[in-house]
């Protein structure tokens, strides 16, 4: 696929596709069968930047990793567990997360503070320790394709697909290969949730340019995305750029800049409805699209509101074409205006025109509705900005799912 950018192209790859990236997914015994403790590898040190969760219990690998990218604002392995989540664990949590780090250090032979780590899984649980040794004992690094998949699957919990995105990006008539992987399936609302994404890029930038970049690009892509309005404690985004391609380094003033973004953005945006798509139950993958926002703040905030009403999300899952709850959800979305003119339509079907509802085809809409991509279009006519967030609809197996999610 050719993006509208004529220098980015989007190609069949995994978190290992950028030169000089490494990765594995092994089974450790953290979870009955499927694979648990996955690794990213950089054969160099690598600029780095992060956002994370904002509960306010978060879990010991978020402190850890924090210290260990505070260090020297590089990085050169990411070591994740799925299974347990290491978090509302105390001192002991702490100890084995430290403990955790190290072990994987001494398994590459790197200093502790290149090394990050990640959990995710069961809150409140310990890590098995010894499981955990023996796991990291037996990952090995490979860049193929498969390399890469295996991580993608070590990471996940109650997702039921691996998800990964890979773009192309010509930089000084270079190529830069930009790719992502990550996990999360509920617990999922803006400002992150029981989600982990990694990021990882052969291209040449400074630390301090990724994190702006990554801050900005998150609040319109993992930032717009909401399945069930819980917020967890262990999630984060983490980018390495190890410089592999020698090209100018990548500022704002760089000739190519826009277009490291563009791919970049592609990147976060693909995960972030990858994740959308596949929360817990899900059938369908919303997206909201408001259109004539005084302000992209106002479009944001309007377009997660509108994603994460339950009524909208029940609505589509029953394939009714209840515009009522979309004009409900804007009302209490805290945005103010002078809403008198607004236009909705749901997959083509305008249900609502200046605020006034239309006669529609009830029949044609529900089949609209029935189509696995539900667009929902606002346009508040209130001035320029627009704003997009994604989620799912919410159906009968998101319940039969967290009723039993430790067992």
């Amino acid at each position: 696929m050719i993006t509208k950018e004529k220098n980015i192209k989007k190609i069949n790859g995994t978190i290992t596709s950028p030169n000089g990236f490494y990765a594995s997914g092994v089974h450790a015994g953290l979870r009955y069968k499927r694979k648990d403790l996955g690794l990213i590898y950089s054969e160099k040190p690598a600029s780095v930047a992060a956002v994370y969760t904002l509960n306010l219990f978060p879990a010991a690998p978020i402190a850890i990793t924090k210290k260990s990218i505070a260090y020297s604002n590089k990085l050169q392995a990411v070591l994740v567990n799925s299974g347990c989540a290491n978090a509302c664990t105390g001192k002991k949590g702490e100890d084995d997360a430290y403990l955790m780090r190290a072990w994987c250090a001494e398994h590459l032979n790197l200093p502790e503070h290149l090394v990050a780590i990640a959990s995710t899984g069961v809150i409140g649980e310990y890590l098995k320790m010894d499981r955990l040794k023996s796991g990291i004992d037996k990952l090995t690094i490979g860049n193929k394709l498969e390399d890469g998949e295996d991580f993608g699957h070590a990471i996940l919990t109650t997702d039921t697909v691996i998800k990964t995105t890979c773009y192309e990006v010509l930089i000084d008539g270079k190529i830069v290969t930009i790719a992502g992987s990550a996990k999360g399936s509920g617990m999922i609302h803006p400002n992150m949730a029981t989600m982990l994404g990694f990021v990882t890029t052969d291209a040449t930038i400074s630390s301090g340019q990724l994190q702006t970049l990554l801050k900005e690009v998150t609040d319109q892509t993992f930032n717009q995305i909401t399945v069930d309005g819980d917020t967890s404690t262990n999630d984060m985004v983490l980018v390495m750029a190890n410089g592999a391609v020698e090209h100018e380094e990548l500022t704002e003033s760089h000739p190519d800049w826009a277009d490291f973004v563009a791919a970049f953005q592609l990147v976060c945006e693909d995960l972030a409805k990858k994740i959308a798509r596949d929360g817990e139950g899900a059938t369908k993958l919303i997206e909201v699209n408001v259109n004539g926002a005084s302000s992209q703040k106002n479009a944001n905030q309007i377009a997660k509101t509108i994603v994460g009403s339950n009524l909208v999300k029940t609505a589509v899952y029953g394939e009714d074409a209840n515009w009522g709850r979309i004009i409900g959800a804007i009302g209490y979305s805290g945005v103010e205006g002078n809403f008198n003119q607004i236009d909705i339509s749901i997959n083509g079907v305008t249900v609502l025109f200046g605020s006034k509802p239309v006669d529609f085809n009830e029949e044609e809409a529900k089949n609209a509705l029935k189509n696995e991509i539900i667009y929902i279009d606002v346009h508040l006519h209130e001035g320029d900005a627009l704003g997009t967030a994604w989620g799912c609809d919410l159906t009968y197996d998101y319940v039969k799912i967290n009723a039993s999610y430790r067992t």
